[in-house]
């Protein structure tokens, strides 16, 4: 009887050590070149497998109030950040203002056009823009990219002029993807998608007093010895320097 206790002790242990060794980081679809880096180089010094899961925020939450196992959380807004705590999934103990982006707007380098005179403001600019074309954007009711978007488009006062031309998606890289492939004459994302691409140019950058601050809060979801170990990284000079060279603020 104590041999049959002590294996069963052995094996319960086993399993949290293996449990423990194991974890999945759950981010932003615009996290994704940040967070592969992150983890590529945490894992050469630690003893813990780390499993990304890349998807818009809000495609996310949804996962995680369904009771996805994520360990660790990096959200493209604050506001679903708040949805889960107001909710009681994360505590607002475990969680940080990771990084900063700006919006902008772009095009295609194949079909690049001037529009170095190009007014955010200006309404007619944009309805001879969009004839005949789309304008590519998160969702703006969902997608924290598209809703960055939309308000911008609404302090501007040219959101009446366009919302009739917007080719929504279900995360910013879409939206992205769809000026490349030049399925979509204009696009709105964040300066790092935009920098990443070779296949795009930004027009001009939306002033950030036309919406709501970007911001990326990262949550620590569980309390166990590898989650800790990894969300004390990403709070260091290494993850600060990969932050900053993909164009995020970490101010």
């Amino acid at each position: 009887m104590k041999k049959r206790l002590l294996t069963l002790a052995l094996t319960f242990l086993a399993f949290q050590v293996s449990a423990q060794d194991s974890i999945k980081v759950y981010a932003a679809s615009s996290m994704t070149n940040v967070v592969n880096e992150l983890i590529s180089e945490f894992e050469k010094n630690n003893d813990i497998d780390v499993t990304p899961v890349y998807a818009s925020t809000s495609s996310l939450v949804r996962q995680i109030e369904r009771g996805a196992p994520a360990d660790v959380f990096i959200a493209a807004n604050q506001k679903w950040m708040t949805h889960l705590i107001d909710r009681g999934h994360v505590s607002s103990d475990n969680v940080t203002n990771w990084a900063g982006n700006e919006l902008v707007l772009i095009q295609p380098n194949s079909h690049e056009t001037d529009y170095a005179s190009f007014k955010l403001d200006d309404a007619k600019v944009w309805q001879e823009a969009l004839v005949n074309e789309r304008l590519a954007v998160g969702n703006t009711m969902s997608v924290p990219a598209g809703i960055y978007a939309k308000e911008s488009l609404e302090t501007l006062g040219v959101w009446e002029d366009v919302r009739r031309r917007l080719a929504p998606s279900n995360n910013v890289r879409m939206a992205l993807a769809l000026v490349e492939r030049q399925e979509a004459r204009l696009g709105i994302v964040y300066k790092t998608d935009a920098m990443l691409s070779k296949d795009v140019s930004i027009i001009d950058t939306f002033p950030e007093s036309s919406h709501s601050p970007i911001r990326y809060p990262v949550a620590k979801m569980s309390d166990n010895a590898s989650t800790q170990a990894f969300y004390t990284f990403m709070q260091g000079d290494f993850s600060k320097s990969v932050l900053e060279r993909y164009g995020f603020n970490t101010h």
